[in-house]
């Protein structure tokens, strides 16, 4: 059965729903194939034990009469028989039979009411043929004359308890019948229903590869499919947000693009016409090489900031134990060549974490190049390591506070340092790789009126044990571009 139902609701070409529904009416037929048996086998034992017990009542009455008066058969007439639908034979226990004068029909003595006859005990009950070839129900019942040993047998026709059961078995099949073709239409309704919310899946995947179109599907109710269709609108709108920051990105890195570009090409062009026609002044040629070489310095940082912010996407990270102290130390060294007349007052207290040091270094370098790129000529930069707070400050002209909620936003330049140079994504990196490793970085302004950036980056005070089983190993999570 479990093999013939599995073959059945994995056909091949038939729709889930049609399979589901055929599942539910093949799971119904099944109980009420088995119900159906089980009530007709019950029901006849329980009808043929109900006759059994009053035919050998009657049995065992009737041989007590018949026991005064062997002879004349205990005054028993085929009339009073005919009308209690029974009919009587006695059996001796040497095998001789007797019937009633006038008796129709005759029962067939069988080893059964032999054996009751010889052993004098119990008594036997079962289905046989009579004269006529009709079905009885026979029972024999002991008793003893002066001379022998007898038993009385009883026969009662089956042809009304068969009748009785007949129109029983074929109540259970139409009803049987009726239920599963019930089932099936409401399992057909129930299986359309519980697809429903797989078809809008389905009828969703297709509208996005189709059309991009990746407007949430609806959901109703709860459960499992219900989950997962919210796990689905989840997903689309991860891929919304990604599609809406990729052509973020192609957008302003074209904008951002095209200005150096233009320049270069054009700082270029002069040195052609320059090559033909010596239009240029003397010492022009070499001012013009120089901004082409400024121009492809910035053009390289923009190109290694959009390639960095890029692959943010893609490129797991591979964490490890750090002293954060290292990191921003190889951080002040990279500053110190950029600011040569810069003061840098540090203060670096232990701060241990998981992460990535390169990612790290580069993030707290893009601080501090704003830093030394906004500070005065002799201005000192303050680095403060103090808990999980990084705290970098000058004492430049600050940002605004107009500005502030924007310093982070990609390719963004405040009004007064539109001119400077840089591509307008360090920040963002910043805050991309801080947000990456679990802290935060806000801006302000410091108590000197320039700009200070606050770094809170989860650790701890003492070294990371390596060799601790207790400890779990901390992951960072994917960045996101």
């Amino acid at each position: 059965m479990r093999g013939w139902l599995t073959r059945l609701v994995s056909f091949r070409g038939q729709a889930l729903q049609d399979r589901l529904a055929v599942l539910v009416a093949a799971a119904v037929a099944s109980a009420v194939a088995l119900t159906g048996v089980a009530a007709w086998v019950l029901t006849n034992i329980a009808v043929y034990n109900q006759l059994d017990s009053e035919l050998i009542d009657v049995a065992a009455v009737t041989a007590n009469w018949v026991a005064i008066d062997i002879e004349g058969m205990g005054g028993l007439d085929t009339d009073a028989l005919r009308a209690a639908n029974v009919t009587v034979m006695l059996v001796r226990a040497d095998g001789r039979p007797t019937t009633l004068p006038g008796e129709q029909v005759t029962l067939v003595p069988g080893p059964e009411e032999l054996s009751v006859a010889r052993r004098q005990q119990g008594s036997s009950a079962r289905t046989g043929v009579a004269s006529d070839g009709e079905p009885y129900r026979i029972v024999a019942v002991p008793f003893q004359s002066a001379t022998a040993n007898y038993a009385l047998v009883l026969g009662r026709p089956l042809q009304a308890t068969n009748n009785i059961m007949g129109t029983l078995a074929w109540s259970l099949m139409l009803f049987g019948v009726l239920g599963v073709g019930g089932s099936s239409a409401v399992g057909f309704v129930i299986a359309r229903s519980a697809i429903r919310p797989v078809q809008r899946l389905a009828e969703a995947v297709t509208r996005v590869k189709d059309s991009n179109d990746l407007t949430p599907i609806a959901i109703d109710g709860s459960g499992e499919l219900a989950d997962l269709g919210r796990s689905f609108n989840t997903m689309l709108a991860s891929l919304a947000s990604s599609r809406d920051r990729q052509k973020r990105l192609i957008g302003d890195a074209g904008h951002e693009l095209r200005t150096p570009l233009t320049s270069l090409r054009t700082n270029v062009e002069l040195l052609v016409a320059d090559e033909r026609s010596r239009m240029l002044p003397e010492g022009a040629r070499g001012d013009i090489l120089r901004d082409i070489a400024a121009q492809l310095g910035e053009f390289t940082t923009l190109v290694g900031d959009l390639v960095h912010l890029s692959r943010e996407d893609v490129v797991e990270p591979h964490p490890e134990p750090i002293d954060l102290r290292d990191v921003i130390n190889s951080a002040i060294a990279r500053a110190k060549r950029r600011g040569p007349s810069l003061t840098f007052d540090v203060e670096l207290n232990p701060l241990f974490l998981v992460g990535e040091p390169d990612s790290l270094e580069r993030a707290i370098t893009n601080l501090l190049d704003n830093a030394v790129k906004f500070s005065p000529l002799g201005g000192t930069i303050h680095v403060l390591l103090e808990g999980d707070r990084l705290r970098i400050s000058d004492q430049g002209p600050g940002i605004a506070d107009e500005d502030l909620p924007h310093v982070f936003d990609r390719f963004w330049r405040s009004p007064s340092a539109r001119n400077a140079p840089g591509s307008g994504l360090g920040l963002s990196i910043v805050a991309q790789t801080i947000k990456a490793h679990g802290g935060w970085v806000k801006a302000g302004r410091s108590a000197e009126g320039g700009a200070e950036f606050i770094v809170r980056l989860p650790g701890e005070s003492t070294p990371h044990d390596e060799d601790a089983d207790d400890e779990p190993t901390v992951l960072l999570p994917k960045q996101q571009g």
